[in-house]
This record gives C-alpha cells, structure tokens and sequence, in this order.
C-alpha cells in the first residue's frame, strides 16, 4: 500500500522566504520537512523539522541530504542539478525535473527553448564573451542577461551606447531586443504527474526602477478576457511542453501593440503569487505540494482583488531589521503581513511581503498605496 502524504519526507533545497511559505502550507498536511541552505540563520531554520546548513550546489551535500527525503523539490534554481539526476536514477522523486532545471538554469537554453517550441519572446542572440559583443546585430539600446546566475534583478543591464559594453558582464550572455511593453505580467500554471494542469489567474506587475524587482503586484488583471486567456494558453503550452510536474511561473510582457511576450520562467512558487495566500481560494504553495504528490489541483478562482507589495530594505540602512510603521498598516482593514525571519537588513533586501484584500479594486490599490509609503524597514 502506498504511503499517505503525512508520513512522506519533503526534502527542499533553499531556505529563503519561499521555502518558509511552503512550510507554512505543509504543516497542514502533517508534511515532515527537511531543508539544506548554505545559511546558517536562513528563514526556513527554526520552522523545519530537520534543517541542514550546507551548500546547495555542492555535489556530495545535494545527493546525501536528499538520500534522507521522500520527495525533493526547489525554491531556487541554482542547484547542483547532477546530484538531482543521480537520486532521480536512484529511485527519488525530484519536483521539477532535473532536467527542467537544468534548462532553466541557463537563459540561453531557456530562450532556444522558446525558440524550437514557438513561445513568443523577443528576438535574442547569444553571446560567449564581451569582447564578441561589438559584432552584435542588434542596435542599442538592448537588454544584456548574464546566461547563468542572475536573479532579482541582478545579472540585467541595459546596453545604451558603444560606450557601456566596456561595462558589460565578463561571462557568457544573451542579447535581447529591447522591448517596448505596456504592463509585466504573470501566470502561474501547475502540473501534476497524472498531467492535470491548472493556471492561477493573470497578474499585472509593477517593478522598483532601481532594483529591478517586483515592488508592486495586481490580481486579477483587469486587461480584456482574450488577453488574459492568451497568457493562460502561453503558460499551458510551456508547461506542456517541459512536462513539468509542480508550479512554473511565466513572466511575460504586453506590448504596446498587444502581443504577449514570454521574458522568463521560474519552477518553482514565484514572488508573482504571494497574494495567492489570502487572495485565491488555493496558494500556490498549497498548489505545489499538490501537483509534486500528484494530488487533485485545487481551485485557482480569485476569492477578492489582492495587492501584493513586496517590502524592501530601505536605502542607507543595513544592519539589524527595525519594522517601522506596522502598527499603523494593521489598523487598516484588510492588511495581511508576512515577515520573513531574516534578522539583517540592507538596501532593496525583499524582508517580507503584504497582502491588501478589497472587494472594491480601486479602494485595494489606494490602501496598498498607503501601505507601501507607510511600513519602513531600518536599521
């Protein structure tokens, strides 16, 4: 007889703020957790069952501490994925595939990728060192992505003149057509063994201009049904395509023509779907641990509008984290707070999101607003 979920092992590589969440959603179904990070105070440490301080890209540390779990899975894509296919090949369930994180992990791949199955992104061209980048077709101004190794925002850099490729990243890179777009948005579709699949509804997104992360995020979109049922077939058509089992999140462009644009993936639970915890009648948390035990997919419906802003370490402060204003923010109806358990502070850290819940859109975005000026993180 197979084991029930409760007394599975779920071995997660990363112990940052996704992995806390995932926890947190676990716990509802009697889940033993255990966690490997390379931080010794990571979020994750005190809220699972066996908590591992070691590197997640080291070969021997990845493969005997997922030896220990029933089923293995993600919060960040930087992992020693050779370790992963040997417990594959050994018998364990590793969620996403190795083989999709394999893909993922190199930008370049991801864009052929894009390119062999007819995903629509931006023209791209890769380049193998920064001295190949004067022969470039595209003009400037262009997007440079670092191949490997970028994330929240880091790893980006836009190109403007000649002048700026002596800045350029001294690694193998991708070059992207700049694109002219309208509004970022999302999709987050799950999978799950049996090939049940399922996407959260379509996200619209605001960046921080100077960290180039999300800041602010609206759910549902309000853009017209047959946009929105076009993101959904995007995002089905690459899950499909990948046979992922588990959450992918699809970020994606709307061009000032309406044409929708695939810019990245990321298989795992996403910062586009925090607000899912309050907002949608299942998180995408609970959606993960569904689709890697091939259990039923739950009900992805929006339950209100939901606003999610991320909260970010102040600029000029960096040390022991002070929240300043929380009082105030949870005086207003509706204001759910998730801190993250991170001790320090520094500029543009994500430390933790809110969630604003309105019936009411416009009222949702004017509280959000005031809760995004109003809760500082200091030192």
């Amino acid at each position: 007889m197979a084991k029930q979920i409760s007394e599975l092992k779920l071995g997660i590589l990363g112990g940052g703020q996704l992995g806390r969440m995932l926890i947190q959603e676990a716990v509802n179904y009697n889940l033993t957790t255990l966690v490997l990070d390379p931080d010794a105070d990571a979020p994750c440490k005190h809220i699972a069952n066996y908590f591992e301080n070691g590197s997640i890209t080291d070969y021997d540390t990845v493969y005997n501490f997922g030896r220990k779990a029933d089923i293995i899975t993600i919060e960040i894509e930087k992992v020693n994925v050779e370790a992963l296919e040997q417990l594959e090949k050994e018998g364990k369930k590793v969620f996403p595939q190795p083989r999709v994180i394999r893909l993922i992990q190199d930008k370049g791949i991801q864009k052929q990728f894009f390119k062999e199955n007819d995903i629509p992104t931006a023209p791209f061209m890769l380049v193998n060192a920064k001295e190949d980048l004067a022969n470039g077709k595209f003009q400037f101004p262009y997007i440079l992505k670092l191949r490997k190794d970028g994330y929240d925002g880091k790893g980006v850099m836009r190109i403007n003149s000649a002048a700026d490729v002596q800045n350029a990243f001294e690694a193998p890179t991708l070059i992207e057509e700049l694109v002219h777009f309208e509004k970022e948005i999302a999709v987050i579709v799950a999978r799950n063994a049996n090939g049940d699949v399922k996407t959260f509804p379509m996200v619209e997104m605001e960046f921080n201009p100077e960290a180039n992360l999300v800041e602010f995020l609206i759910s549902p979109s309000t853009y017209p049904e047959s946009i929105q049922e076009r993101a959904e077939k995007i995002a089905k058509d690459i899950a499909a395509a990948l046979n992922i089992t588990g959450i992918l999140a699809v970020e994606m462009f709307i061009t000032k023509h309406g044409d929708i644009l695939v810019n990245e993936l990321a298989p795992r639970p996403h910062n586009s779907g925090h607000q899912t915890i309050e907002g949608n009648y299942v998180s995408q948390f609970g959606q993960h641990l569904r689709a890697i035990f091939n259990l039923p997919l739950g009900d992805t419906r929006s339950i209100s509008n939901a606003i999610m802003v991320n909260v970010l370490g102040e600029k000029g402060h960096d040390g022991v984290a002070k929240y300043d204003g929380l009082e105030k923010i949870l005086s207003i109806e509706g204001v759910y707070v998730h801190l993250y358990g991170k001790k320090y502070t520094k500029p543009f850290r994500k430390m933790g999101h809110l969630t604003i819940i309105d019936q009411n859109r416009e009222k949702a975005i004017e509280k959000a607003r005031f809760v995004q000026q109003t809760l500082k993180v200091i030192s």
